[in-house]
């Protein structure tokens, strides 16, 4: 994959700033191809434990990995176990819902992670987005729950991490993605135009590979200060102090039928992104976000497969 370098633009630089935010800037600059691979036995494997599998009991019991396409009748986690193909990030406050899984962050009330599964399956059918309404998530207790009346005001969306369009073949599935533990406060522009356009990328890869796995999630990232100090500072909104990431993440497993997997990640800041900047110019190395955010991918992925080519900009 041919991407001409070009992480001089003013967007690509405010939008990487998680490379001087987690110490990562020389990733992003030595990363002179278009894609590099990695195996078993490469040094970055070798350092990074593997987060295993968890086993989810009581009301969010997941089952095992089933194929696209799948849709058990009556949801009971069909959709949402699929993901669990490629592991979890992390192990902290998982919930599963009817196509997603996430990992809820009670402190900063949103999700550190959210995971689901991509198909044409479920990109097609009835669920109609007018007949859903964003509502609390009554799994998560009061002291740590946003509300609606946090983002009245804020002048914020209320940005979804899983896609309800990415939901359309159950209307309960579309209507889970309207927990407010699937959403962050985001920048509007960003989220009806770039981040947008991103959503739709990863739809469009479904015509292309057989599987295709995406992770969003929220990034805190810091910044130097007038007194050259590095620090991590955000934007907290409403009674319940939800916060306002600076930046967001997506991750994006591919996999063709060959069991082949390619890798994606992209960041972009929580600002106004000019939506004729080409997506390519977001991709980081899949090790910044790791750092960043303090979940794992890689090691996961390597327990499913010997061949993972990582897309980096170049």
């Amino acid at each position: 994959m041919n991407m001409r370098r070009v992480f001089g633009s003013r967007w690509f630089v405010s939008g990487v700033s998680v490379a001087v935010g987690v110490g990562v800037g020389a990733a992003l600059t030595q990363y002179s191809s278009s894609s590099s691979s990695l195996s078993p036995s490469s040094s970055l494997l070798h350092r990074l434990p593997v987060i295993p599998i968890p086993s989810v009991s009581a009301r969010s019991e997941l089952a095992p990995y089933s194929p696209p396409g799948a849709l058990i009748p009556g949801g009971g986690g069909g959709k949402s176990a699929a993901v669990m193909k490629y592991g979890f990030p992390s192990l902290s406050n998982v919930r599963s819902r009817e196509s997603y899984v996430s990992s809820y962050d009670p402190r900063c009330r949103t999700a550190a992670w959210v995971i689901e599964q991509l198909s044409p399956e479920t990109l097609s059918g009835s669920a109609d987005r007018k007949r859903c309404d964003f509502k609390e998530d009554e799994s998560v207790h009061v002291y740590h729950r946003s509300t609606n009346p946090d983002y009245r005001g804020s002048g914020f969306d209320r940005g979804h991490l899983a896609a309800a369009a990415n939901h359309k073949w159950s209307q309960k599935a579309m209507e889970d993605t309207f927990y407010l533990s699937n959403v962050a406060p985001q920048n509007p522009h960003l989220n009806q135009n770039a981040w947008n356009n991103l959503e739709q990328y990863c739809r469009s890869l479904t015509k292309q590979f057989h599987n295709v796995f995406v992770c969003s999630g929220p990034l805190y990232l810091p910044r130097q200060e007038p007194d050259g100090k590095m620090y991590v500072k955000y934007q907290v909104i409403g009674k319940n102090h939800v916060a306002v990431p600076t930046h967001f993440f997506k991750v994006v497993i591919l996999e063709n039928r060959r069991g082949e997997v390619e890798l994606r990640s992209y960041v972009m800041p929580n600002t106004p992104v000019d939506d004729k900047i080409p997506l390519e110019r977001f991709l980081v190395p899949i090790e910044s976000i790791e750092r960043a955010s303090g979940l794992l991918f890689v090691p996961n992925i390597m327990k499913r497969t010997n061949s993972l080519q990582a897309i980096t900009a170049g």
